[in-house]
């Protein structure tokens, strides 16, 4: 790697190949991630007969994905801005190779862990460097709706690891399952190496340890503090249910088959494409109109809330629906990093993205395995927790998250 070249300061003008060449290999990276992100929600079963797994064991396991993808984030931030999300990417997802292999072939609860643990950090660029490349090859007008391809990439990803993982584990284990994730990862970095074009931000001439200063910036934000409360706490809320404890209450809770599971989370997954494409193309649309892409995220965040109390008070009708506009409200969030982009020069987008996903994914690390202490304590017997357990752990992060939400409308800017 070398240190970073100048590039224009007007974008080139949008071409399809242009399109296909920047968004296509990183999102097909972000597909991989989510799928990797939400796969113990279905072969959870399987890791707890095997490993002799409880609550608490299953959502440690699940949550040090979040763990160390999360801690990555400020050295990444430096990297994809110093070196470009082309490069970065395309070894980082190697690493995630080697994870999947020893989680695929671990012996113990222990390499089982460390497997995932390198899984999150392979992945840890999967999104930020997407986002950054959008803004440095594209107008920034354009940026809400285009980061919503790619996003709405992971929810593909995140309804690949529904039903159709569950057929698939009728013909192969999960120790083969997790092979062939390995080789989709060596394949996506290759595909990243031959197809994206060689883009960087200008120049600064810093050192790597003053361009860690640039976070002193991002921290001094008053836009920054405003967005982060909310997005750390609606998106590992919405990534901790979506990941493993959605199928634990569906489980528990609504008393449904191991089929039924997976699609109720197909349809989570079907509504989180939905919203990804809905949400940033609506909040581009809005923004040109002069109206404030915020109120697409207070909106969408105000239909999660209700959706998770629905969760809390336990019930179980029309669930089909209540699963489809809980992955389409969950996406609501996620546009605030185009908003988070405008704040800061480009030459600053992937610190200050990496930023909020920090924060973003240490939540969701603590959530999800915050929930499964607290369930733990529930026991009901025959392998399932109580409905209390659930009500309880899913009651705090929506109380949490109507918190997030007053706080963001309370300190955004007034228009003059």
């Amino acid at each position: 790697m070398t240190g970073s070249a100048p590039v224009p300061a007007q974008p080139p003008p949008e071409r399809l190949g242009l399109l296909a060449a920047v968004i296509g290999p990183f999102a097909c990276g972000y597909f991989l991630s989510y799928l990797l992100r939400n796969v113990n929600a279905v072969i959870s079963p399987d890791l707890v007969r095997i490993f002799r797994l409880d609550a608490s064991d299953l959502g440690l396991l699940t949550s040090v994905y979040f763990l160390t993808f999360a801690l990555f984030q400020p050295l990444l931030g430096v990297l994809l801005d110093r070196y470009g999300p082309r490069r970065v990417e395309g070894v980082l997802l190697m690493v995630a190779a080697a994870g999947s292999l020893l989680f695929a072939w671990s012996g113990g609860a222990l390499l089982l862990i460390l497997g995932r643990a390198l899984i999150g950090l392979g992945v840890s660029a999967c999104l930020m460097a997407g986002l950054q490349a959008n803004a440095l090859w594209f107008a920034r007008h354009r940026l809400a709706g285009l980061n919503g391809w790619v996003l709405a990439a992971g929810g593909v990803g995140a309804l690949f690891s529904t039903t159709p993982v569950e057929w698939a584990l009728r013909w192969v284990d999960w120790r083969v399952l997790f092979t062939l994730f390995a080789a989709a990862f060596a394949a996506t970095s290759a595909l990243i190496f031959a197809l994206v074009p060689e883009r960087r931000a200008p120049a600064t001439g810093a050192s790597l340890a003053g361009q860690f200063k640039g976070f002193r910036q991002v921290a001094r934000s008053r836009e920054f503090w405003r967005i982060a409360p909310l997005g750390m706490l609606s998106q590992s809320a919405f990534m901790a249910l979506q990941g493993l404890w959605a199928a634990g209450w569906m489980h528990d809770v609504a008393l449904q088959d191991r089929g039924a599971i997976a699609y109720h989370l197909l349809l989570a997954a079907a509504g989180m494409v939905a919203g990804h494409l809905t949400m940033g193309n609506l909040a581009s649309r809005l923004g040109r109109a002069g109206i404030a892409p915020s109120y697409v995220v207070g909106v969408g965040v105000g239909g999660a809330i209700l959706v998770h109390a629905a969760l809390v008070f336990g019930y179980t009708g029309m669930q089909p629906l209540l699963w489809l506009l809980f992955g389409f409200t969950g996406t609501a969030g996620t546009v605030n990093f185009a908003i988070l982009t405008h704040a800061f020069p480009v030459s600053m987008a992937g610190r200050a993205t990496t930023a909020l996903n920090l924060l973003i994914f240490v939540a969701s690390f603590l959530v999800q395995w915050g929930v499964g202490i607290i369930v733990n304590q529930y026991p009901a017997g025959d392998g399932r927790y109580a409905p209390e357990g659930y009500a309880l752990a899913f009651g705090v992060t929506t109380v949490l998250q109507v918190l997030g939400l007053v706080w963001f409308f309370r300190r955004m800017p007034r228009r003059g």
